[in-house]
């Protein structure tokens, strides 16, 4: 799997969470940042941690930090697949 193809797995994932009950289409902005984020660490703990401040920061509601280590795990997940590819 390449970069673009692990990105868009990526996205899909994070569209699929809609964590704020708001439609898969309402966060761009938070999906792009996030992704940046996965790129950035190996650690899900630190990526979750980002993911619960990127959310909450745009919709000023609180996300419990278990629900972003969830989704932190399934991004690093297919991060590391992604790398064991290429």
């Amino acid at each position: 799997m390449n970069t673009a193809e692990m990105n868009t797995q990526l996205v899909l994932l994070l569209k699929k969470w809609d964590p704020f009950k708001v439609g898969p289409n309402h966060y761009d902005t938070e999906i792009a940042d996030v992704i940046q984020a996965t790129h950035s660490t190996e650690d899900s703990k630190h990526l979750a941690g980002a993911i619960q401040h990127i959310y909450e920061f745009s919709f000023e509601e609180f996300i419990p930090f278990i629900h972003c280590e969830v989704i932190a795990e399934k991004l690093l997940h297919i991060k590391n697949q992604a790398s064991c590819s290429l």
